[in-house]
């Protein structure tokens, strides 16, 4: 959940009656993150206080891109657990797994032995990780630990971005539960609508919100899990369960499946790049992520700086070997597979200088300075 803040504080009596709202309907999975300001603490004050921890699970995650050493895990976790005001994680997440060199890094710091140690104390119920990035490191991570369950994001606008469907499929196939984020992207699938999505919602026969929408196209997959969403309104929280409880898997059906994807040409018709995501270009000699470039630079027009920034610096500055576009070194490789005809080389300068500011630099130069430290 998204707890309301003011003036740099969670606002305890809003956010406790949104959990309790939410536990009453019968929600009782909570996603949470160490490096969410507050909301461990937050959330572990409301269940502890109401009595209702042992009735529900609690996911959080390990902020690995701030760990040095072995003991950094225990450190990081304990502060969690105090928090949380729980002496067990039921679901733990390596927090933003970006590649397997990331995980290649973590075990050699003995994250494996960790791993093991808390799952047999009973202190980690289950392992997984969340993810943002290309659906082919997606499906290599998948494969590189015996995981419990995965998180990646996932919507209609996603489905051949991201891990996306691919993603989804691996990881069933494998019989790994997959558990979905931004399944409004972050709400601009409701309030960052061209005109001409909304006419379409509201021109379909079967009238339903966006949001509504957007969460019942997710819940008619049998692959799909769990949907996360951050609420931080009851009304939100009603919506939600109501949503939720009137979806049947499949009920999506293809004429539902035709507007929504009349929807996606709506949004996508304000894009500068016609890139579906398909990965064709890849992979780079240079490691440049084409796709996740592209996807970011198109948000910039559709959903805002902020998020195109945001998502941009996730899939490129936070991975082991860097993936922006300023690795392209022009070669053309990725020219001779698109099946779009993208003149990617320009393109990727376009996101380059779209997307690299100097607010991303300073990022990107901290992550450096993290990783030297």
């Amino acid at each position: 959940m998204r707890f309301t803040q003011s003036g740099g504080k969670i606002n305890m009596e809003k956010a406790e009656a949104e959990v309790m709202e939410a536990y009453r309907a019968g929600v009782n999975y909570y996603d949470t993150a160490y490096v969410y300001p507050g909301s461990e603490a937050a959330l572990g004050e409301i269940l502890a206080k109401n009595g209702i921890r042992d009735k529900v699970s609690i996911a959080t995650k390990l902020p690995h891109y701030l760990i040095k050493n072995g003991g950094s895990m225990e450190k990081y976790f304990a502060e969690q657990l105090s928090r949380l005001k729980t002496d067990y994680i039921d679901y733990y997440l390596m927090h933003m797994l970006t590649d397997v060199k990331t995980w290649d890094r973590l075990k050699t710091l003995g994250i494996l032995e960790w791993l093991a140690e808390k799952k047999a104390s009973g202190a980690i119920k289950q392992i997984g990780f969340s993810y943002h990035g290309n659906a082919d490191m997606f499906c290599r991570l998948i494969d590189v630990y015996d995981w419990d369950f995965c998180q990646i994001q996932y919507n209609y606008m996603d489905e051949n971005t991201q891990a996306g469907r691919k993603g989804l499929l691996y990881a069933n196939q494998k019989g790994i539960p997959v558990i979905i984020m931004e399944p409004l992207r972050g709400g601009k699938l409701v309030s960052r609508l061209p005109e001409k999505a909304v006419e379409i919602f509201s021109d379909y026969p079967i009238k339903q919100t966006p949001a509504q929408w957007a969460f019942k196209w997710l819940w008619s997959q049998p692959e799909v899990t769990c949907v996360l969403s951050g609420m931080n309104s009851l009304e939100m929280v009603r919506d939600n369960v109501a949503t939720a409880s009137n979806v049947k898997i499949g009920e999506v059906g293809e004429r539902e499946e035709a507007m929504l994807k009349q929807v996606v040409q709506a949004i996508n018709a304000k894009m500068k790049v016609g890139c579906t995501g398909c990965g064709y270009c890849m992979p780079c000699p240079q490691n440049v992520d084409i796709p996740a470039a592209f996807s970011a630079y198109n948000h910039k027009y559709s959903e805002g700086s902020f998020s195109a920034l945001q998502e941009y610096f996730m899939c490129t500055a936070l991975r082991k070997d860097y993936s922006g576009a300023s690795n392209c070194i022009e070669c053309g490789k990725c020219e001779m597979h698109c099946p779009q005809h993208i003149e990617i080389r320009k393109e990727l300068k376009n996101a380059k200088r779209h997307l690299e500011t100097p607010v991303y630099k300073l990022g990107r130069w901290l992550v450096k300075c993290l990783k030297a430290y």
